[in-house]
């Protein structure tokens, strides 16, 4: 929200400066965005006098122009404005002065071959509105030689953040309240005089809606005068806002809306046609905003009608058909107090954003509606005329205030400041709280806020000073201090780093997923192919966040796709994070998991390696072995079985477990059927290892690590080869041959595998080299020979033999 120094000054007596001004805002919780002063906009540019004005020798339609600017000798300056003409007072930029409007700098230059020194400017290229037809004109006693940002007053604008739970000081008019009340003046309350009414209202007013429309107050205004400009001064603290002054009457809404935070609208009263209702829309009723946008309304909201249909969608925008313009005569004026939670369920409904709403779903003050609508038609008839209708008063807005007990000595216990009882109820009596002898605070009906004594202590701390409380070290007690990571945090922190240290880049996605996405990585049912449901959302944010993922892989493969869209040739993603899993007796689950994606190239084309190398599945399970080791899992032991799931390839992924029913993590290369559901171009391969079924360690570990003393003996290595079924997974082998003597075998790696010639059908060759370690001594023969034979006999019960 922005606002004029000297508009809040007009609600604020005060000689405090802009600084103060802004060290007070934010002492008292109204944080200062930024301060734009607009004198420094207009340095360079002064008032000054056309003295003559000649046709341009080489020009139809500019002339050249004499300018006392106050500078001594007078100036030449070219000019195309239609307006210019000797004896008129307007605005020159002198050479140097930056245009505010394109950020152009002036400077001495020759136009059709003459000289010209500065520019005379119009309201648009000084942003001060947006007529261009020709250069300001300045009245006759403007002071000719003075700087135009003195004489136009131009007065430094806040830009200030207001928390949703202050609706009072979304109007200039309640942030000089907070102010005064912090000590920085005093506040100059408004008193709307009588209104001198002229006969009854001659349009019915009612409102059939009482909840979304408890209280619908209006009057009518006939013979009014719109097509005059609204006042320089009000015109200058909507710019200060953001705000384009429109016509006379909008603008007056305008300024009663910045001004007391309170909206209000006006509509053409020859548009309207019969009684003016606040009413429930009708399922598919149509209505065109002011924004020139067509919405469809349903049964829930709250519009504002006639006769003919919808004019307004009642607090948030009025309709198009019935505005004001230049040429309107007659208006009717309405005032009203609308529920907030039925505004922002309206406006999050049709997407619709503007100040009104804003205001109006936070909470506007109930008890400022006759007050509101006084402000509003005096301002009318000041400005453009009109003669001025009873009120009519449609229902009744809340009107009950709500009374806290409080007990001062609740600001040192909640706050952590000591004030003394009397300031605490100057402050709160400052902000119009009212407090009797037993300190029962009645609360103002516009402080939407205050539910009880600690808003009470709030209001009292931020306008004492919220740099007034000290900082205070939480106690500490004496000793080491206890982790407070848990184990599993724990684990998760160190693979995020393994992860990102082994090349992997963190993504993080969303725990949502579009319903189709999240049926594809559904799990299956053991017991039979039926997939479980899944925890869909009833109020999801869009229809693309409606289910709980399953897996966290299909957010992998959505940042997957949008990076090769944009180019990327290789990727390697990972994420930690959670599953929601759905039991068949619909309980819930989430599960920690950590995903891995690997797609593109593993390695790019090159002089020396030739084609591109893509990732594969044995990259897949590289990665998934090595932050399982990480994760203190018993990699040495894990079995590899297939079944990774429907979603990855059958013949090119895999499982690690700890028996056939732990499940520890899944691998391999994703189904063509899954890459073609998220539009990727293969191959990608992927990790699924989920942290929780990862055994936890028993005992405890100190905080000292055993030293790695490295064996005394050199390690002895054989060779053997065997022909094993052609199925025969080679991790089976590997575990059994490790396990013929865990006390000296320390590795075994396959080196080579082998199948055709000189090989029977249905087998393969696979050999293996096994890596012994002596202990204290140097193996003798006997016991090499030992153990070569416990090796040959593991393999044999696996359905190997030893080739010749």
């Amino acid at each position: 929200m922005k606002f004029s120094l000297e508009w809040l000054k007009y609600f604020l007596d005060t000689d405090a400066a802009v600084e103060d001004v802004a060290t007070t805002l934010n002492a008292i919780g109204i944080e200062v965005e930024g301060i734009d002063d607009p004198a420094e906009k207009l340095d360079g540019f002064r008032v000054a006098e056309v003295l003559t004005a000649k046709k341009h020798p080489d020009a139809d339609k500019l002339q050249v122009l004499t300018i006392d600017a106050g500078q001594g000798e007078p100036l030449q300056v070219v000019c195309g404005a239609p307006n210019a003409r000797a004896g008129m007072k307007g605005v020159l930029g002198l050479p140097g002065a930056e245009v505010p409007a394109n950020g152009m700098k002036l400077k001495k230059s020759a136009i059709r071959g003459v000289e010209s020194n500065g520019m005379m400017c119009s309201v648009r290229e000084l942003e001060l509105g947006d007529e261009h037809d020709g250069i300001i004109e300045l009245p006759e006693n403007a002071p000719v030689g003075t700087s135009f940002a003195e004489y136009h007053n131009a007065s430094p604008v806040f830009d200030v953040a207001i928390t949703p739970n202050r609706p009072d000081c979304m109007g200039v008019y309640g942030i000089a309240r907070d102010l005064a009340a912090a000590g920085l003046g005093t506040f100059k309350p408004i008193e709307p005089g009588a209104i001198d009414a002229k006969g009854a209202c001659p349009v019915e007013i009612r409102t059939d809606d009482p909840e979304g429309c408890p209280a619908f107050y209006g009057r009518v205004v006939k013979g009014v005068d719109n097509t005059v400009s609204s006042p320089d001064w009000m015109q200058k603290r909507l710019i200060a806002t953001g705000q384009r002054p429109i016509n006379a009457i909008v603008d007056i809404t305008n300024y009663l809306m910045l001004a007391f935070g309170r909206p209000a609208h006006a509509y053409d009263l020859a548009k309207l046609s019969g009684p003016v209702v606040a009413r429930r829309a009708k399922d598919g009723e149509k209505v065109e905003a002011l924004n020139e946008k067509t919405y469809t309304l349903d049964s829930s909201m709250t519009v504002i009608a006639d006769d003919n249909g919808v004019h307004d969608i009642a607090g948030i925008m009025g309709g198009e058909h019935s505005g004001v313009q230049p040429e309107t005569t007659d208006v009717l004026l309405e005032i009203a107090y609308f529920n907030p939670e039925a505004i922002g369920v309206t406006g999050r409904k049709l997407g619709l954003a503007s100040d009104a709403r804003t205001r109006f779903e936070r909470g506007v003050d109930p008890a400022f509606l006759d007050d509101g609508l006084a402000i509003l038609t005096s301002l009318i008839q000041r400005v453009c005329g009109g003669e001025a209708s009873e009120v009519v008063r449609a229902g009744s807005p809340p009107s009950e205030p709500k009374v806290v007990r409080f007990d001062p000595a609740l600001t040192a216990k909640l706050g952590g400041v000591e004030v003394d009882e009397a300031e605490q109820k100057r402050v709160l009596e400052s902000l119009d709280f009212t407090v009797d002898a037993a300190w029962n605070v009645t609360c103002p009906l516009r402080r939407h806020d205050i539910e009880g004594p600690a808003d009470l202590v709030e209001e009292v701390v931020r306008i004492h000073g919220l740099d007034n409380v000290e900082s205070v070290a939480l106690p500490r007690v004496d000793g080491v201090a206890r982790p407070t990571a848990t184990p599993q945090q724990q684990i998760e922190r160190k693979l995020r780093r393994a992860a990102a240290a082994s090349g992997l880049n963190e993504a993080v996605t969303w725990s949502f997923l579009p319903t189709d996405q999240a049926e594809h990585f559904a799990a299956l049912r053991q017991a039979q192919d039926e997939r479980e449901a899944l925890w869909v959302l009833d109020n999801p944010i869009s229809e693309d966040m409606k289910a709980m993922r399953p897996s966290l892989i299909p957010g992998l493969l959505s940042a997957v796709k949008r990076n090769m869209d944009r180019g990327a040739e290789s990727l390697r993603l990972f994420e930690i994070g959670r599953r929601y899993l759905r039991a068949k007796d619909g309980s819930s689950d989430e599960h920690p998991t950590l995903a891995v994606l690997l797609a593109g190239a593993r390695t790019p084309r090159g002089w020396a390696t030739g084609k591109a190398q893509m990732f594969d599945a044995f990259d897949a399970k590289g990665a998934a072995e090595a932050l399982l080791a990480e994760a203190g899992a018993p990699v040495a032991n894990l079995m590899v079985m297939g079944d990774a799931g429907p979603q990855f390839h059958p013949s090119q992924s895999g499982t690690l477990r700890l028996g056939p029913k732990n499940m520890l993590a899944r691998f391999g290369a994703l189904h063509p059927a899954t890459l073609d559901a998220f539009d990727v171009d293969g191959p990608v391969v992927a990790v699924e290892i989920y942290l929780d079924a990862i055994p936890a360690k028993k005992g405890k570990q100190g905080f000292a690590k055993p030293h790695y003393a490295p064996p005394a003996l050199q390690a002895v290595t054989r060779d053997f080869a065997f022909l094993v079924p052609a199925d025969l997974p080679a991790g089976d082998l590997l575990r059994a041959v490790k396990g013929a003597d865990k006390k000296n075998i320390v590795d075994a790696r396959v080196f080579d595998v082998f199948a055709g010639q000189g090989v029977p059908e249905g087998k393969k060759s696979v050999a293996v080299e096994v890596t012994l370690q002596p202990g204290e001594k140097s193996f003798k023969d006997d016991e090499l020979k030992a153990i070569s034979d416990a090796v040959v006999a593991a393999a044999v019960k696996q359905g190997a033999e030893l080739r010749g």
